[in-house]
């Protein structure tokens, strides 16, 4: 015998209950998920401030590549089909996620645009061709085509680069609450303080306990994680997984949602795999898919012969600047203009590295009266060290010491870009899979060096190093490189 059961569910949009009907003996429908239809307030305002300035870039962009065809090529005509295909960039942007996309990310950055910011150019100038086509009869030419996607691209990048710098500026830090163990929150906080994001943590909550800097520690429940979340007004919440009750860690990110705020995952497998996983689904389960450790011989074709003509090109337009360093060297102190040390190189083999002379003469000696004031684990590093010469000191400050490692670059000895060489003293503190840095040829410059080396401890990176060769591409030796420049020109690391 049936029977009539009122369950009543509340609808979130109408705020009014429903009745339902159902038989007895089956169980009640579980309560939907109430998650907020839009971010709140504080992260709606964030969102929106970078997607103006981000758009206002890339119609800026777009009249730039319009002045520029015209100016150079004389065309009147080619203003009108690029007037007429304007709207198309914030189109195509939009569609391609390029607005969107630094709601999901702490790490705000232009360069990890460029492959889409290329298709974007490529999709445009396109899509200006066949209007050009329909409109003006075809006269844009292949020339022209061509200075309109440089244009855009060059331009679209650096745009969105100071539209990004500028919109930093006109917000606060981005205010992060950690769910996690306080191990992983120092990490995080050190790897903010390291990049110079703008971004900040404000709190850590445990799965067992909370802390937020002003009160002691609770018991945690979902009343108390809404209670953090507003005291502290925190705009993101990073979840490391539980580990024991993945359900856990899916109420968490449910309850964040409900709230309004952005959510971003920290999960442990990744400092193992690195960032260059492919993600398969497998009848909604989804896998990750880990590429293989070592270079193919194609990849490590390719990255020596970027390391070769970037070698060359540098050797060819540094040379009056290697001129210039050389006689102010010997006007500073006695001794060689270079100085050469041993250093290991790809699977171990060792290698005598060319730098610029930094100190006295007699430094490795010097070194172990020194040894007493090391103030790095593992490496060695001293402030204000006695050996360094002043002119040395100058060019340690700037890096440009290390330029002339392209010697070794060219001699095969070394990459433009890799982990970063050691003497036999530092390597030998490197064990177990860490030492699968040594597949790849060590550096002149990489993460260690961006980072500022000095500040980098020895055991941080040896993991910076095995996650570069883990995921190497050649659009991350680019990225790195560009980012090298401004760092040396910032005079960081020492």
């Amino acid at each position: 015998m049936s029977s009539r059961v009122d369950l009543r569910v509340p609808d979130v949009r109408r705020r009014r209950t429903v009745t339902l009907r159902r038989i007895t003996g089956l169980r009640p429908l579980p309560r939907p998920i109430e998650e907020a239809p839009r971010p709140n307030a504080a992260v709606a305002h964030r969102d929106r401030h970078y997607r103006l300035w981000l758009a206002t870039a890339d119609a800026l962009s777009a009249l730039v590549a319009l002045v520029v065809c015209v100016d150079l090529l004389g065309d009147d005509h080619l203003s009108v089909t690029v007037l007429v295909g304007l709207p198309l960039v914030i189109l195509a942007s939009k569609l391609s996620g390029l607005y969107d996309r630094d709601e999901l990310l702490v790490h705000k950055t232009t360069l990890e645009e460029a492959p889409a910011m290329l298709e974007l150019a490529t999709l445009y100038t396109m899509a200006v061709w066949m209007v050009d086509g329909i409109v003006i009869n075809g006269t844009l030419g292949k020339s022209q085509a061509l200075v309109l996607w440089a244009t855009l691209l060059a331009f679209g990048l650096g745009f969105r680069w100071v539209a990004r710098a500028v919109a930093s500026r006109g917000v606060a830090e981005e205010r992060l609450l950690l769910v996690g163990d306080a191990v992983t929150y120092g990490r995080v906080q050190h790897k903010l303080e390291m990049a110079g994001i703008h971004a900040k943590l404000v709190g850590r909550m445990s799965l067992q306990r909370v802390s937020d800097f002003s009160s002691e520690e609770r018991p945690v429940d979902q009343d108390t994680f809404g209670h953090l979340i507003h005291q502290l007004d925190a705009h993101r919440v990073l979840v490391v997984p539980s580990q024991t009750n993945p359900q856990v860690t899916v109420d968490l990110i449910r309850a964040a949602k409900a709230l309004g705020v952005r959510v971003s995952i920290v999960p442990h497998v990744f400092d193992v795999v690195g960032n260059t996983v492919v993600c398969d689904d497998l009848g909604g389960m989804t896998l990750l898919g880990v590429r293989e450790f070592a270079l193919s011989r194609s990849s490590r074709l390719v990255k020596r012969a970027f390391d070769v003509v970037g070698a060359l090109v540098g050797l060819v337009f540094l040379a009056p600047l290697f001129a210039v360093i050389a006689a102010l060297i010997k006007l500073d102190s006695r001794g060689p203009v270079f100085f050469r040390q041993e250093r290991i190189g790809r699977d171990g083999h060792l290698f005598r590295i060319f730098k610029f002379r930094s100190m006295v003469t007699d430094a490795e000696q010097r070194k172990d009266d020194l040894m007493a004031h090391n103030e790095a684990d593992g490496l060695f590093k001293i402030a204000d060290d006695p050996r360094i010469t002043r002119m040395g000191r100058r060019l340690r400050q700037s890096s440009l010491d290390e330029l002339p490692q392209l010697i070794n670059v060219l001699r095969g000895e070394m990459s433009l870009v890799g982990p970063r060489p050691l003497i036999r003293s530092e390597d030998k503190v490197i064990t177990g899979y860490d030492r699968r840095r040594l597949h790849l040829t060590p550096g002149m410059t990489g993460h260690w060096q961006i980072m500022g080396s000095s500040r980098v401890p020895m055991h941080e990176m040896v993991k910076i190093d095995y996650l570069y060769v883990t995921t190497w591409s050649l659009f991350q030796d680019f990225k790195i490189l560009a980012r090298t420049v401004p760092y040396m020109l910032a005079r960081r690391g020492l």
